[in-house]
């Protein structure tokens, strides 16, 4: 079994999880400036992977771009990982490739405090990357355990590139859309905020 193979059902069973669904838990994260870099590369890339409507295009030209200044926001004091292996515990299934992850670390050899799993939702099936991103979520939790990091929190990310839903082992009913990209970005700093300030 691999992240992307468990249902809801599956994960409440197996990890005793209490899935929390909330409209809005984000709504009150500020959204921040983008870099100029940003705003061309959504300006020229988003109609470009909406045309193209892959996968790989919405990948290489929406998401890859705001997680890179996800990281920038950060002076490069993150570390951001694409399409790596990330087993924790096969027994339980909790193993594959995490399409994306953020780290506080700036560790890139290595994987070394997971904070977000992005998943990239396969057929702009947003439903269907919930369950793989809270399999991701709690192999995160698991493997910061396992290495003494004390990082309780762990957020999710389930896009399709023009689409983004959040979690925080709660599910934001709320989806924020491409045009947001300010808010996206905004989110996604808050949520490496809010896990440094705790630690």
């Amino acid at each position: 079994m691999a992240y992307n193979e468990f249902s809801l059902d599956l994960l409440k069973q197996r990890f005793g999880l209490q899935i929390d669904e909330g409209i809005d838990i984000f709504s009150d994260v500020p959204a921040v400036s983008v870099s100029d870099l940003l705003s061309e590369t959504i300006r020229e890339g988003v109609p470009l992977a909406l045309a193209i409507s892959t996968e790989k295009a919405r990948s290489e030209l929406i998401i890859t771009p705001i997680l890179l200044e996800v990281r920038r926001q950060f002076g490069q004091r993150i570390s951001f990982f694409s399409g790596v292996e990330f087993t924790v515990d096969p027994e339980r299934g909790l193993k594959g490739t995490c399409d994306y992850l953020l780290s506080l670390s700036t560790e890139q050899l290595t994987i070394e405090a997971p904070v977000v799993a992005i998943v990239e939702a396969k057929n702009e099936n947003i439903k269907q990357g919930i369950s793989q991103c809270i399999a991701e979520l709690v192999a995160a939790q698991l493997f910061n355990r396992q290495r003494n990091n004390p990082i309780e929190t762990i957020y999710g990310v389930v896009t399709t590139g023009s689409n983004w839903k959040f979690l925080r082992l709660t599910v934001d009913l709320t989806e924020y859309y491409i045009r947001e990209v300010e808010k996206i970005v905004g989110i996604l700093v808050q949520m490496i905020k809010t896990v440094i300030d705790g630690v």
